[in-house]
């Protein structure tokens, strides 16, 4: 006995369910101690510890003042990025020890791990940050050498004498 249901039956059902579960799901913020907000980030082979905390907007990078570590402005730019999209610039110090990689896998790596700070010390702000696509991690990474080859895919000089 197989009960067919009508499109009219599916959405009867479908109204008396709760809204979706996105919006049931009330996230609470992490913090320590300290009222510091932690998070991990990851670009390329760079992996950033984040520490964000209610200040005048210093950032530190290994010690270091953002200015000095990252020289170049772009790379800077795209570390104040979360703050901007967040409406939340000069308001939060950021601690943070980041470790592999070159410069601009650091610089997206340190983006990141800002992003995720940010949600774990102020929940609202995921969706803002979810949407300019700060969250997500990206995944490409430099693609291993294969043997035979002078690089991962480029061959050796073919010569015919």
């Amino acid at each position: 006995m197989s009960e067919t249901r009508t499109l009219a039956d599916l959405k009867e059902l479908v109204a008396g369910t709760p809204a979706a579960p996105e919006a049931a799901i009330k996230r609470e913020p992490k913090r320590d101690a300290l009222g510091r907000a932690y998070a991990t980030g990851r670009r390329k082979d760079a992996v950033a510890r984040v520490w964000v905390k209610p200040g005048k907007g210093q950032i530190l990078i290994n010690d270091k003042p953002a200015a000095k570590y990252f020289a170049r402005p772009v790379l800077r730019m795209l570390i104040t990025q979360p703050f901007l999209v967040a409406d939340r610039y000069q308001q939060f110090d950021v601690v943070c020890s980041v470790v592999g990689g070159g410069l601009s896998g650091q610089a997206g790596a340190v983006r990141h791990g800002i992003s995720r700070a940010l949600t774990n010390y102020e929940p609202e702000l995921r969706a803002i940050l979810k949407k300019a696509g700060f969250l997500t991690r990206d995944p490409r990474v430099v693609e291993r050498k294969k043997y035979g080859k002078a690089k991962a895919r480029r061959s050796f000089q073919f010569s015919k004498r």
